[in-house]
């Protein structure tokens, strides 16, 4: 292949990217306006997580913790864009297959998008624009793109063989040789002139200025949809109502003085999020209703006025993701205001036979809860707000699930609208459906948070420490293990309750080398934590949190 042949397939390669780019800041702009759940990366994320086997999440979750999302989106676009610059050389070299291929696939996503549980009317729009906008893009740039000498060209511009009568002619005068070709005369269509660089700049400029413009246009979208100034607004502006029964009062000494060791309390914005939304759900609370039905007497409807006239109840409870690797950060403690959910089940007044609450989330999201669960002693709370403050958007703005004891794919739906009562002989949820075990109790854990997991500490006297957790149980003690040494009993914080986490710390005498540190919990039950390494998958990981440290001279 010429020079000239490679240029001329990249830029019809750079013009099928920037097509795309403008087609995806089209389609999402339009999604943000008329349908925001319904944003083509949106649709596509949606459909790959939904049919993803229960490893494949596991090991996104494993790889990129809570930028799992972020991973696929950047994975999505990737595909994307190479594909894009494949259909710029189509096009290039068979006119309109480039501009076809952009439009049928805005068409098949657009197909999609009706299918996803909060669709709207026009879901299947932004798709469709995205399609209709690269492909008319990249029409638009192949046209502005010079003609570039290719070896066809270069052969065309070869003079032609002399034909057989001329050849007779030139020996009739008795010419060995022929004669030399004349002046050649003014350039044909089919012998183009080399482009002149102005021509290739101008060309570069309106492919960079709409790629340009395509990323600035989603960047917006995006920004437009995290934000939701309608909804931000509402949520900024709402204020708490005071809980008729406040939290406990956290116990002298229970926050540990330790550098480096996890707040006692997890700030909302340190909160681990883990859920299968690309797009954030904007849900008005204006507009918010919760179904309760099913296996009961009687269905109950509750609005957000009605949910606020209940007496709140505020509680302090850990909540934990069953992709949580051992020592894992997929774990955290906060504060929740909400209402009793056994106090709504109980209006309801389930069938005897029932043993199962099915939660759904306005984005089509399930999770199937143990009915005993949420009607014993625990705090489980229909809850509205999260450390004093009405809930993130992002964890579940208006109202969300919290179920101390259950990991969160069982029990924790954010954005909650629909409360089934049922059986698990009769109904599966999102994640069981896919392998994961039905009922999902918070294993116990420990974890070691300083030192460092491969970090390194002066010689002398310092400190290892950490916290402990298995909500709705409680933790009686955490022994550590320095080497092959016996398992020495930490100092453990007061707990705040049974459902939180507990911190604890053992003093430390380092002498220089290597060092592996591990850490072991006993429950308030007796039962201590087990040894035997498991993945996550299919009903969370046990072995014991195991680390090295370097400690120096």
């Amino acid at each position: 292949m010429t020079g000239s042949a490679s240029r001329d397939r990249a830029q019809a390669a750079a013009a099928g990217v920037a097509a795309a780019l403008l087609g995806i800041g089209a389609g999402e702009l339009t999604a943000t306006l008329v349908a925001p759940s319904s944003s083509p990366f949106a649709v596509v994320g949606g459909m790959l997580i939904d049919a993803a086997p229960a490893w494949a999440k596991d090991t996104a979750i494993a790889w990129f913790g809570t930028g799992d999302k972020a991973a696929l989106l950047a994975g999505i676009a990737m595909v994307l864009l190479a594909g894009a610059a494949a259909l710029g050389v189509c096009e290039r070299r068979w006119r309109g297959v480039g501009v076809a291929g952009f439009v049928v696939l805005g068409a098949s996503v657009s197909l999609l998008a009706p299918l996803r549980a909060d669709a709207v009317t026009l879901s299947w729009l932004p798709a469709l624009v995205a399609g209709i906008v690269a492909g008319l893009v990249l029409r638009m740039l192949l046209r502005r793109l010079p003609a570039g000498e290719t070896a066809s060209s270069s052969r065309d511009s070869r003079p032609e063989p002399q034909s057989r009568d001329a050849e007779a002619v030139s020996r009739s005068r008795g010419e060995d040789e022929p004669t030399a070709p004349a002046s050649p005369g003014p350039a044909t269509p089919d012998a183009p002139a080399a482009p002149e660089g102005p021509s290739r700049r101008r060309f570069l400029a309106w492919t960079v200025g709409t790629a340009a413009v395509g990323v600035l246009a989603a960047v917006a979208a995006t920004a437009g949809r995290a934000g939701s100034v309608a909804v931000g607004a509402v949520r900024t502006a709402l204020r708490l109502p005071k809980p008729a029964v406040p939290a406990a009062p956290v116990p002298a000494g229970a926050a540990l003085t330790v550098d480096g060791l996890t707040p006692l309390i997890t700030p909302a914005a340190d909160f681990y999020r883990i859920d299968t939304a690309l797009v954030v759900p904007q849900v008005d609370p204006a507009q918010w209703r919760l179904r309760i039905h099913g296996l009961v007497a009687h269905e109950i409807t509750l609005t957000w006025d009605e949910l606020l006239a209940l007496p709140l109840v505020e509680s302090a409870a850990t909540l934990s993701c069953v992709s949580n690797e051992v020592g894992g950060d997929l774990v955290g403690n906060a504060v929740w205001l909400g209402y009793p959910i056994r106090e709504l089940l109980a209006k309801a007044q389930p069938a005897a036979d029932a043993d199962m609450v099915l939660s759904t989330s306005v984005d089509g999201f399930t999770a199937g809860t143990p009915l005993e669960a949420l009607t014993d002693d625990r705090a489980a709370l229909l809850a509205i707000g999260m450390n004093g403050a009405p809930l993130p958007i992002e964890h579940g703005f208006p109202v969300r699930m919290v179920v101390p004891g259950l990991y969160g794919y069982v029990s924790a739906t954010k954005w909650v609208t629909d409360l089934e009562v049922t059986r698990f002989d009769r109904a599966t949820a999102y994640w069981t459906s896919r392998g994961w075990s039905a009922r999902g109790p918070v294993k116990l854990e420990s974890r070691i948070d300083v030192p460092r997991a491969n970090g390194s500490v002066g010689p002398g006297d310092t400190v290892i420490a950490g916290v402990a957790w298995q909500p709705h149980v409680g933790v009686g003690a955490v022994e550590v293990q320095v080497d092959d040494g016996p398992w020495q009993r930490a100092e453990l914080a007061p707990a705040i309750s049974a459902d939180t986490w507990v911190q604890w710390r053992l003093p430390w005498r380092a002498t220089t080398g290597q060092h592996t540190l591990r850490c072991r919990a006993t429950s308030a039950d007796g039962t201590v934590q087990t040894a035997a390494v498991a993945p996550p998958a299919p009903d969370g990981a046990t072995g014991w949190h195991t680390i090295g440290v370097t400690v120096g001279s």
